[in-house]
């Protein structure tokens, strides 16, 4: 199956909203995370014919991913600001994203969450069946060591070695949550996109190409929407893959950001909380954040090993040479 979008004839007007609804989205940004989605968002925002929401990760579809709002209600209920809190927790909070969106605009979102959801695909076919659909793929195991950072990053995963963190991701079991393995079954994922809507509103891109070409990239994201392809484009380095030179410091300076400890109490007695928030940031990009090192060998061989079919039925699936491209041609397939 080719991961080429339809060739566009005539340009179609968007959608029009629903009578006493709103307006939904015409398109959707998969995924993954770590694989250029948040650069994407970005470039696709600055186009004057398409509209996407200062919130970049919605997270509305998908009832596995259900949880997550349920918690950040619990949270609005306790009242803790966090980002998650600020998702739409209901229809009519998740059409309001949009509502500044001009008629003739294309309308968007971008929830790299979606593309890993057994669920999302079937939930948006049924809303907005004429969406168009982009999925980006990156090689698997550089996926999954720059997740790991991130989730080091955001304080979702405190171990700060990749292997020992699959390993216990495998032990906890995919129905505690897998962070790690299960995202990178492309091929199931990419399936279930297919099955609910038409090749031609699904475009699967590489990463790899999106580093090489981020101006032609996304002319071909311009093309599958239907909207001039000729404006120009500046290209973005966006969300680069960090770590903490040191987790202590990190963990005062979260939870300084979250409002606990004496950092922040210290911090709300002389500064106002926007400016407190800066001020963390700031600090957390230039003091707590450096580049990251590079993983351990052994540690990456031992999972492109255990990635290497997948890579082969991606391959397949796109009709492109991917175990060429990622380097998977003198790896030997893990036969656990």
């Amino acid at each position: 199956m080719s991961s080429e979008a339809h060739s566009p004839g005539a340009r179609s007007a968007p959608p029009s909203a629903r009578a006493g609804s709103g307006r939904l989205p015409d398109f959707f940004i998969v995924g993954h995370h770590k694989s250029g989605t948040t650069a994407m968002y970005s470039m696709l925002r600055g186009h004057p014919q398409i509209f996407m929401p200062e919130m970049k990760e919605p997270e509305f579809f998908g009832r596995d991913l259900s949880r997550r709002r349920a918690q950040a209600a619990a949270a609005r209920s306790r009242g803790r600001a966090s980002y998650a809190q600020s998702r739409p927790q209901s229809y009519e909070e998740y059409l309001a994203l949009f509502a500044a969106a001009r008629p003739e605009q294309r309308v968007g979102e971008a929830s790299p969450s979606y593309l890993g959801s057994p669920t999302a695909a079937g939930e948006i076919a049924e809303l907005q069946p004429a969406a168009r659909i982009v999925a980006i793929l990156r090689e698997p195991a550089s996926f999954l060591h720059s997740l790991h950072l991130q989730m080091l990053q955001n304080h979702v995963q405190d171990e700060v070695d990749l292997g020992r963190a699959l390993a216990a991701d495998e032990r906890r079991g995919e129905q505690a949550g897998s962070l790690y393995l299960a995202r990178v079954r492309y091929v199931e994922q990419l399936r279930r996109y297919h099955e609910v809507f038409a090749p031609e509103q699904v475009l699967v891109l590489i990463y790899d190409d999106f580093r090489a070409d981020n101006r032609g990239t996304v002319r071909r994201v311009l093309r599958l929407l239907d909207v001039d392809d000729a404006v120009a484009i500046e290209p973005v380095q966006a969300n680069p893959t960090v770590a903490a030179r040191s987790p202590a410091l990190d963990r005062l300076v979260h939870a300084a950001k979250a409002g606990r400890g004496p950092v922040a109490r210290t911090a709300k007695a002389v500064l106002p909380r926007r400016l407190r928030r800066r001020a963390v940031g700031s600090f957390q990009r230039n003091v707590v954040y450096g580049a990251a090192a590079a993983p351990d060998a052994a540690t990456m061989r031992a999972l492109r090993e255990r990635c290497r079919g997948e890579v082969v039925a991606l391959s397949e699936y796109l009709g492109r040479d991917l175990v060429a491209l990622w380097g998977y041609d003198g790896i030997a397939a893990d036969r656990r």
